[in-house]
């Protein structure tokens, strides 16, 4: 009997544990509008255990920010103990930023700890804000900021009119919008009374966003970002509004020991995705990174992608006329350039190797010494013909480029490439085969990409000035950095995947804890270099020289 019911409430747990794996919805964006423009989630306890409070305090840059006498002492005590807000900080904080009418408003929501210790905070942060309580939520207001809770959570909303600026032109989007007011604990209130439905919690790619594992997750919602915006004259021809429709951009970000971890992945609309469906490309093609020349790659991207797509999605943004029409003063037709193309290209950046530059000035000779790396840039080839024609419009605008610019390209037929570097393109085609260590995090996707972090320092490190503050940097990131893999563009589950891994010099400590100590580092040579020029300025007060009055001329005699 005992074993059947212990079979039965192992069944019922499964059963339970696989609905809540399926579900649509999520606890974290419970409180986040689903129009919310920018939101980020981030797991409290999860990074506590990763970089305690105690740790974060020893940061040089944190100590030099609480020996500043001007923070006022109620910011101290939560610079001491952060539980000192009444907020617990080991739990989900959630942080929004939402478009409207009246402009917009940033928000953080959370949970309450000790609420007459959050109360308290907020009376001293507001220095004495109004106080009001409503439906059993008590709030502090003063603009442009106000705070709700009650004895669960949490609401701080700050209005931000900018947020309706235009960002080319800096007007507001809506005409004597910066005139009105906004009611600020109404707005506050309205997070407390979100309806599941209208929230994040209710959506199944932010449900999916948050299931990742992750210290932060971030979501971007491009169409609401560019809700109301009126666009450049200059762009108004372009259908941008396709772009925009449905599309979000969404990452977890992970701090891991000796690297940080990003998993994205970027949806679109209907239109859009039927494209990104349609069009994507195979994995990038290995052997034309293999022919580079050079042992050493200071970063490298490719890409593979269907050239027809150009076309199409020309069309969606309704300029593909425009684009023939410029193409032809080039003489050749979009037609022809994805007839050329095969749909394989490569960016590289190899060998820094530091080189003397001889300039004559005032009939003196001035060497200024460089690092210039060698630049390759490689195309597959689908058809010879219309890629000639695309090298004849080259070379007919590179007639233009001074003499001084190194400029060397070639093609067998299969393959162009251009560079700066004569050498390096013949020896491109006479073909290497260098099994990059690299490689294999970059490959087997339509997208990667690598940069090699230490090589770039390490070859700038004779340019570095006899600047203390320079060298205490550079040292510092040279003990910190390593490299960067990134790969993607798979269209998979209605969006395009990403991942990236941003790796530190220290494989065996936690990312986060590295980040503390270099960013303190760094932050401080910074404020210390900033006090040393205010100093120099009032060491050194202004000279005004007037001139003698008898340059003035008889004007300084009359009045003399």
């Amino acid at each position: 009997m005992q074993t059947r019911f212990r079979i039965q409430t192992i069944l019922a747990a499964a059963l339970l544990l696989a609905l809540a794996s399926c579900s649509k919805t999520n606890k974290q964006g419970r409180y986040a509008p689903k129009d919310a423009a920018i939101v980020m989630h981030i797991d409290g306890a999860s990074l506590s255990s990763k970089l305690p409070w105690e740790e974060i305090k020893q940061n040089a840059l944190f100590q030099e920010m609480y020996a500043d006498t001007s923070v006022p002492a109620f910011a101290k005590k939560v610079l001491d103990n952060p539980d000192n807000s009444g907020i617990d900080t080991k739990t989900d904080l959630l942080f929004f930023a939402q478009r409207d009418s009246l402009g917009g408003i940033v928000a953080l929501t959370g949970t309450v700890k000790d609420a007459e210790k959050f109360r308290q905070f907020w009376i001293d942060a507001t220095e004495g804000g109004s106080e009001n309580e409503k439906d059993g939520v008590k709030f502090i207001s003063k603009a442009p900021v106000c705070v709700g809770w009650n004895k669960e959570k949490f609401v701080v909303i700050s209005d931000v009119p900018e947020l309706g600026m235009h960002r080319w032109s800096g007007a507001m989007d809506n005409a004597g919008s910066s005139l009105k007011s906004r009611d600020l604990m109404k707005t506050c209130k309205d997070v407390f009374d979100l309806k599941e439905s209208n929230s994040l919690g209710d959506d199944a790619k932010f449900t999916e966003l948050v299931k990742k594992p992750g210290d932060l997750h971030f979501w971007m919602n491009s169409e609401a970002l560019n809700k109301n915006n009126t666009l450049n004259p200059a762009l108004a021809m372009l259908n941008l509004a396709e772009l925009y429709k449905g599309a979000f951009t969404t990452a977890a970000v992970n701090f891991e020991n000796g690297k940080i971890s990003v998993d994205a992945k970027s949806y679109a609309g209907k239109e859009l995705s039927a494209l990104y469906k349609k069009y994507g490309g195979k994995d990038i093609d290995e052997d034309m990174i293999k022919r580079l020349p050079s042992k050493d790659v200071a970063a490298v991207f490719a890409m593979s992608f269907k050239p027809e797509g150009i076309k199409e999605f020309l069309k969606l943004l309704g300029v593909e006329g425009y684009a023939n029409m410029g193409l032809a003063f080039a003489g050749f037709s979009l037609d022809d350039f994805i007839k050329a193309n095969k749909g394989d290209i490569m960016i590289a950046l190899t060998g820094l190797t530091q080189k003397t530059k001889t300039d004559s000035i005032g009939g003196k000779e001035i060497k200024d010494e460089t690092v210039q790396p060698d630049l390759i840039f490689a195309s597959s080839i689908a058809d010879k013909d219309a890629f000639n024609l695309l090298i004849k419009a080259g070379e007919k605008f590179g007639k233009d480029i001074p003499s001084s610019v190194p400029v060397a390209y070639n093609s067998n037929g299969k393959l162009f490439a251009i560079g700066n570097s004569k050498e390096n393109i013949d020896k491109y085609f006479a073909g290497s085969n260098n099994n990059y260590d690299f490689l294999s995090k970059i490959s087997g996707k339509p997208f990667g990409a690598y940069v090699n972090v230490q090589y770039i320092l390490k070859a700038l490190e004779k340019n570095l000035t006899a600047d203390s503050a320079a060298k205490v940097v550079y040292e510092a990131s040279l003990k910190t950095w390593d490299n960067v893999y990134m790969k993607g563009g798979e269209y998979e589950d209605g969006g395009i995947t990403q991942t990236a891994e941003i790796n530190f010099m220290d494989k065996n400590t936690n990312s986060l804890k590295q980040l503390n100590q270099y960013t303190g580092l760094v932050g401080k040579v910074a404020l210390e270099e900033k006090k040393k020029h205010q100093e120099e300025i009032v060491k050194e007060p202004e000279v005004i020289t007037y001139p003698p009055l008898s340059a003035l001329g008889d004007s300084a005699k009359k009045h003399k």
